[in-house]
């Protein structure tokens, strides 16, 4: 009995699958309904640099904290296993 209901099944995946129409998703409705009132204006690829929210960092000192971060985790290891019997 299970094989019967794997055929079927398979048959209506097939039957769906080539399908000529395939109905859109309801998001794709919602955002059609919503922009048919009110398109959604042009959005730039990038933000302007103008826009940006913080400074940023040179990358001097972003490898500095890096490399910082990375000793002191291998002299904290070498600590560790100094100190273990």
């Amino acid at each position: 009995m299970a094989e019967r209901d794997d055929e079927e099944r398979e048959f209506d995946l097939r039957w769906a699958d080539g399908a000529e129409h395939k109905e859109p998703s309801a998001r794709a409705r919602m955002l059609a309904a919503r922009w048919k009132e009110n398109p959604p204006g042009p959005v730039p690829f990038r933000a302007d640099p103008d826009h940006m929210g913080s400074r940023r960092r040179s990358s001097w000192v972003s490898t500095a904290v890096v490399l910082g971060c990375v000793a002191a985790v291998i002299v904290l290891l070498g600590y560790v296993n100094f100190r273990a019997p």
